[in-house]
């Protein structure tokens, strides 16, 4: 079974009544998008409860075998082979920080994932396999893993999961050219995904933050 994961949380206001789920990029940690959750400026009256999970220390490949928070190991850079056991152990666990927030009370249909690089690719993997439909998923600056077993295994529930899709054109890390393609893999199993491009490098910008903020209202 997979281990717990440490959160940070931060409410927006008494008795929220939708939950986000924020995964943080490779090497960084949950206190990472701490800060935006002022700048979405959401209303009063959508108290939301934000959670941002720690991914586990593992030793990554690319970076020489350093230990360091990773939701998964990365063998290459541009893809190839993928560490689907990582991938597999990390979707479990944000399933179970689903099933808590479900267990708080909070429904399936008000429960947002959203993740930033590693952590997008692991709440695309999750948050089309997972059974019941969620709000919507935010996946920034990444791509999508396992994609050749999506088909297979995709939730008939989660065929409508609004997506919102963010690359930044300069990006070094992802290249834009691989978020298509992962955008148009969903496109063909007939997701409505909601793409955004914005000239900036691996990183999140301001525009990008006000589409987040309509996103979620939207969605919620």
């Amino acid at each position: 079974m997979a281990q717990a994961l440490e959160v940070i949380e931060i409410e927006t206001g008494p008795a929220p009544r939708a939950a986000v789920i924020w995964l943080h990029g490779l090497g960084a940690d949950g206190h990472d998008f701490e800060p935006i959750v002022p700048e979405l400026g959401l209303p009063a009256s959508l108290p939301v409860r934000f959670i941002f999970p720690n991914a586990p220390p593992r030793p990554v490949t690319i970076n020489m075998g350093m230990r360091m928070r990773a939701w998964y190991d990365i063998l290459q850079m541009g893809g190839g082979k993928e560490d689907e056991n990582g991938i597999r152990e990390s979707q479990s666990q944000i399933e179970t920080l689903i099933a808590g927030e479900a267990k708080r009370g909070i429904p399936h249909g008000r429960i947002v994932l959203a993740g930033f690089s590693q952590g997008g690719a692991i709440v695309l993997q999750t948050g089309l396999r997972h059974a019941e439909r969620l709000a919507g998923v935010m996946a920034l600056s990444t791509y999508l893993p396992l994609s050749n077993t999506l088909e297979k295994e995709r939730s008939a529930a989660s065929r409508d999961l609004p997506i919102f899709m963010a690359h930044g054109r300069f990006d070094g890390m992802i290249p834009m050219d691989r978020a298509a393609l992962s955008r148009d893999a969903m496109l063909a199993l007939g997701y409505a995904v909601d793409w955004r491009e914005y000239p900036m490098q691996h990183s999140v910008c301001p525009e990008e933050i006000a589409d987040i903020a309509a996103f979620l209202l939207r969605i919620l």
